[in-house]
């Protein structure tokens, strides 16, 4: 039986790994997500390896943008504008030295590169005799709080720091529901729980058809149909420190996983793949499907 669960509220696409991204009216879905979500990232020149705002939250600082449609594939050029408002393109010579001026890292500005180049994508550990430690800083959690369950990851994901040929987290589409936020912001009114803290492809607004506070946890494992694209939603989104993260007018905020932690188990949204690409576009009827 098909049940509509909401209308698509908004699509963000993020040109560079952990920079604040471009919000979309439509857009031609791949079977690897989004063309152009995700496809440049930083690589840290002092401790090594590609990071994200885990490691570097003033990556949060800074907006890319494609001023041309991207390829499906690859990396296609994209704009990054500086948190003084300059801009400098991604094929600029001096995009390294201006992005690290901007951070106060030194870091270098990385195209995708083929999954065979292993090194590219192999995890540095910063702290490796004290993992747990490592994860704590990570996932934003006190030593009361359990960590997340990281099972129903990719088990490549212990050695890499994303899939190799991409720089998704785990899985090319993260969606939520503006019911999920709507009930973070009820529960603990003094954070602001704003949509840019968590970073989805997908928003999903007027999931009226669940009285659940958080409706997607209820998708996992099945097919939702948005437009022409159908997503098989995989897990549960574990959050992490970015959440708690202040840049642009949100302010810092480790309250936001404290409620996390308590009203949601540490989740907000769910990890999707794709089924069937097609084009969405605003408006369009979210339903699950048989």
């Amino acid at each position: 039986m098909t049940v509509i669960v909401g209308t698509l509220k908004e699509i963000r696409r993020y040109p560079i790994k952990s920079m604040e991204g471009e919000l979309l009216d439509t857009v031609d879905v791949s079977v690897r997500g989004l063309p152009g979500d995700r496809a440049w990232a930083v690589r840290d020149e002092i401790r090594g390896g590609i990071r994200g705002a885990k490691k570097i939250a003033a990556l949060m600082e800074l907006r890319a943008r494609y001023t041309s449609p991207p390829a499906a594939e690859g990396s296609s050029p994209a704009e990054i504008t500086l948190p003084d408002g300059s801009q400098v393109g991604t094929g600029d010579e001096d995009v390294s030295e201006r992005v690290s001026k901007a951070l106060d890292h030194t870091v270098t500005l990385w195209p995708l590169l083929p999954a065979e180049n292993l090194d590219h994508y192999r995890r540095v550990i910063d702290d490796p005799e004290n993992i747990e430690t490592e994860l704590r800083n990570m996932f934003a959690r006190n030593a009361d709080e359990a960590l997340p369950d990281l099972g129903a990851f990719p088990p490549e994901l212990t050695e890499f720091e994303s899939l190799p040929g991409t720089y998704f987290d785990a899985f090319p589409i993260l969606i939520m529901t503006q019911a999920g936020l709507d009930t973070h912001q009820t529960r603990t009114p003094d954070s602001v729980f704003d949509v840019r803290r968590f970073r989805p492809n997908l928003l999903i607004s007027d999931t009226s058809s669940s009285a659940a506070p958080f409706p997607e946890f209820e998708w996992t494992g099945r097919s939702l149909r948005i437009g022409e694209a159908v997503f098989k939603i995989e897990i549960d989104c574990p959050r992490c420190v970015m959440t708690t993260h202040g840049f642009s007018d949100l302010p810092k905020d480790p309250k936001i996983m404290r409620a996390l932690v308590k009203e949601s188990g540490g989740n907000l949204g769910v990890y999707a793949s794709i089924e069937t690409p097609g084009r969405i576009q605003i408006g369009d009827t979210a339903e699950l499907i048989p």
